[in-house]
């Protein structure tokens, strides 16, 4: 009975873990958007008061710069909230957890 009530615990420790990190995603995604809605809004205006027009003000590198760079590091965190990892992944996990176990069998035998 013990042993169900700390299985339990754990379900509900990693469940409310996985609450907060997405919650944190989620926030990380609105500030992301808003801010920079804010400074490419600044950008846009500080070069049309240059004397640039709209469009190549909009369509400037610089403009978009900081929505790519921030975008990148989104990236990574939304892979990491949502369980995405190309390389290292559960399949991986597995294979590796059969090879220490094999050579743990192996190991064990050599004495017997």
């Amino acid at each position: 009975m013990e042993i169900m009530a700390n299985l339990n615990l754990h379900k509900k420790a990693r469940a409310e873990k996985r609450v907060k990190d997405l919650k944190g995603f989620y926030i990380h995604l609105m500030v992301y958007i808003m801010v920079n809605i804010m400074i490419s809004t600044v950008i846009v205006v500080s070069h049309m008061y240059e004397g640039d027009g709209f469009f190549e003000a909009l369509f400037d590198f610089g403009t978009w710069s900081t929505w790519l760079f921030w975008g990148i590091g989104m990236a990574f965190h939304g892979a990491k909230v949502f369980s995405y990892n190309p390389f290292l992944n559960k399949a991986w996990e597995e294979r590796q957890l059969q090879k220490y176990l094999e050579e743990d069998r192996k190991e064990s035998e050599k004495y017997r």
